[in-house]
């Protein structure tokens, strides 16, 4: 599982994605989301503005990673 360090409070969701580079631009990032392609905390949530935190994991085409 891979680790992102958060800086802020938290980071929404599609930004999250980008910063990964788990998509190549924000509209994909936001199909992926809309489509239900994307897991938070083991739930396919389809918020494209959801603030990710420290603690939360998201799940992408087969890749993890937990905010710390």
């Amino acid at each position: 599982m891979q680790k992102f360090v958060l800086e802020g409070e938290f980071i929404h969701m599609i930004q999250l994605l980008k910063a990964l580079n788990w998509v190549e631009h924000g509209a994909m990032a936001q199909y992926v989301v809309e489509e239900g392609m994307v897991t938070y905390n083991g739930v396919v949530d389809y918020r494209k503005r959801l603030k990710v935190r420290r603690g939360d994991k998201v799940e992408f085409d087969g890749q993890m990673v937990e905010i710390v």
